[in-house]
């Protein structure tokens, strides 16, 4: 998932990289999980927030 140097906050384009989506659906499930920082016009995504929301769709 997420490589060593663990990151706490990434842009749309570097997280959709790190999950291996498209940009789209990143930002989607970015803002249904509440993850969304924005300051002026720089949006970051929290990763911690973002895995959380990510673990609810788990199939076991």
């Amino acid at each position: 998932m997420m490589k060593n140097n663990k990151k706490r906050f990434v842009r749309y384009k570097e997280g959709a990289e790190m999950y291996s989506m498209c940009q789209s659906k990143f930002e989607q499930l970015a803002k249904d999980a509440k993850a969304i920082y924005k300051v002026n016009k720089l949006v970051l995504v929290n990763c911690e927030l973002f895995e959380k929301y990510l673990e609810t769709f788990r199939i076991e």
